[in-house]
């Protein structure tokens, strides 16, 4: 959905960012309602990335900034290829809980074993199980006990795993058609023509009130819409008590109406053509129409960050 990718550069957040991001967070989060200790996909705070593990003491420094804001329902997601032994693996799941983090959120999905070995996602759950207990999630545990039943060793490549049969376990995997995946991933989708799509708009998703993202250039996004920032989140407080200007983001302007608008925009002011081979989703239209005007111009600052686009093959 983010288009992560080890070609970008190492444009970590700074310390100073994100303190002032927390700060400003701090009273808007909303704990699990079993209690302010517990975690959910949808409630508190969960540092991710990319992957978070990747810098360590920077992910530790959010936590304890995080703890000392007394924000609630503190976790982490991880693909866990930093898992290669049990010592370490256990030294550092126990740092993060001493810093203040209440949870884990363990990744296993058919895409992530590509990458990572089996062995390493398992340690992860095990270890974080003892140190966590009922604040550890697994996602998707479906997959986490496929693997564990197919004996799973090392890595297994996509293409293997769909030879093996996996092609009917993929509705599970929540494989939202946007982001890279409509490109990479466009053949395991029926495709549409673009006039499918263009009574649909994007209101809800811009509005949307919960499991936002802030990203390493301080971008609030709101949903998963990689590439669309709705302002500066160093700024959060301002950005909600004046509001976004919509008069200054055409992009923006055009989505809360419909994609019809934007695609108009698109073909009247930068000669966008309509894909040959159709659009898997509303998602895929919206997305290419904005990577085709990237490509042309820097004007639209709801257009971030650039680096989205740039990574997104």
């Amino acid at each position: 959905m983010y288009a992560c990718s080890p070609k970008w550069s190492d444009d970590w957040i700074s310390e100073n960012d994100l303190y002032r991001i927390l700060s400003q967070l701090s009273d808007k989060i909303l704990p699990n309602p079993l209690g302010r200790d517990r975690v959910g996909i949808n409630y508190g705070l969960h540092f991710t990335g990319g992957e978070p593990f990747l810098n360590f003491d920077l992910l530790v420094r959010g936590v304890e900034m995080a703890e000392d804001l007394g924000i609630p329902s503190i976790f982490v997601e991880t693909n866990s290829f930093w898992c290669v032994d049990d010592k370490s693996t256990r030294n550092r799941l126990e740092t993060l809980r001493d810093a203040g983090l209440d949870g884990i959120l363990v990744s296993v999905n058919p895409f992530l074993v590509e990458h990572v070995p089996f062995e390493r996602i398992m340690r992860d759950v095990e270890i974080s199980r003892q140190i966590f207990g009922e604040n550890l999630m697994v996602y998707q545990e479906l997959f986490y006990h496929l693997f564990k039943r197919m004996n799973l060793k090392g890595r297994l490549s996509f293409e293997e795993y769909l030879r093996m049969g996996g092609a009917r376990w993929l509705g599970f995997a929540e494989l939202i058609p946007m982001g890279r995946a409509c490109y990479r991933l466009r053949n395991l989708f029926h495709k549409y023509p673009a006039k499918t799509f263009l009574k649909e708009r994007c209101r809800d998703s811009l509005l949307r009130d919960w499991h936002v993202h802030i990203d390493n250039y301080g971008n609030y996004m709101t949903g998963y819409c990689g590439g669309i920032s709705l302002g500066d989140a160093r700024d959060l407080d301002q950005l909600i008590e004046d509001g976004v200007d919509l008069d200054d983001r055409p992009i923006l302007r055009a989505l809360m109406e419909s994609l019809g608008e934007l695609y108009d925009f698109a073909v009247k002011e930068f000669g966008y053509r309509e894909r040959s081979d159709g659009y898997i989703s509303k998602c895929d239209l919206c997305l290419d129409i904005r990577k085709h005007i990237v490509e042309q111009t820097e004007e639209f600052e709801e257009l971030s960050p650039r680096e989205f686009y740039e990574h997104l093959l």
